[in-house]
């Protein structure tokens, strides 16, 4: 959690919300660099997306609820390179103190809404719980996306959302993922039509199975074996980011990968 009355403390310290404590930021480090939010940035295919935009000369402001893991990626990075912003991507409140802390950086460049979570039952075995689950992918995307277009002046931003190829068709046992996997893309053809012909572009991403922690609570669904047939992470990221960040005058306004079907 942000510390109340951190607006008291010079402008050159930030709040980490890892170690609950004020660390003093080198503005001129990072200035020269771009600035990029991914969340669900500690495992699987955000990690990969973070590492990569890191390679590629960009300040990641990575957003997980996995506190371990984010100490461990702000010690392998460094202060240059990341900020860890631990929380949940449903907490409004912490939503908002996270872009208000990425945005005291920098203009934020770029938004990945990355994390999300799944739930594979038969359609009869789903249960409220499930339900909250799988929206909180949903209702993560939403508040990033307000919040950080309000901090950017609704200007000069670019933002990915991340879903599956659940989004583009319905597949068997997958009835509640496929609804809210259906709802981030209502909301990003929505974002679409709000801002067509502005600075602000709005880009889909829908990849097929990654061979990740993703589905270690689904090997009743999807074998161990099945998946390690899945594309790697590393992969997918360097697809994403390939058609997301590049100097070319155009935008590559939706991204569907599919794995390769063995």
């Amino acid at each position: 959690m942000f510390a109340a009355g951190t607006e008291a403390m010079p402008e050159s310290y930030r709040f980490d919300t890892v170690k609950g404590d004020w660390f003093r930021q080198d503005r001129e480090v990072v200035m020269d660099k771009r600035i990029a939010i991914v969340t669900g940035s500690a495992l699987g295919l955000g990690y990969e997306l973070t590492r990569q935009l890191i390679e590629r000369g960009w300040f990641v402001c990575g957003v997980d609820f996995n506190a371990a893991k984010q100490r461990e990626l702000a010690k392998a990075f460094g202060p240059d390179r990341y900020r860890a912003l631990t929380g949940d991507i449903s907490d409004e409140a912490f939503v908002r103190a996270a872009v208000v802390e990425a945005a005291s950086i920098g203009h934020i460049d770029l938004l990945i809404n990355n994390a999300g979570q799944p739930s594979f039952k038969v359609p009869t075995a789903y249960e409220a719980a499930d339900v909250d689950k799988c929206l909180k992918g949903l209702k993560g995307m939403i508040l990033f996306s307000v919040e950080t277009l309000k901090a950017d002046g609704e200007r000069d931003l670019k933002i990915a959302n991340v879903m599956s190829t659940a989004a583009t068709r319905g597949n068997a046992n997958e009835s509640v993922y496929c609804a809210t996997k259906w709802g981030e893309r209502g909301y990003t053809e929505s974002l679409k039509a709000a801002y067509k012909g502005t600075s602000v572009k709005i880009v889909g991403v829908c990849p097929g199975g990654i061979d990740t922690e993703f589905y270690r609570d689904s090997h009743d669904y999807v074998s161990e074996e099945k998946q390690h047939t899945f594309m790697s992470p590393a992969d997918c990221a360097n697809v994403i980011l390939f058609n997301l960040v590049n100097d070319a005058n155009l935008t590559v306004s939706d991204i569907l990968i599919e794995r390769n079907y063995v």
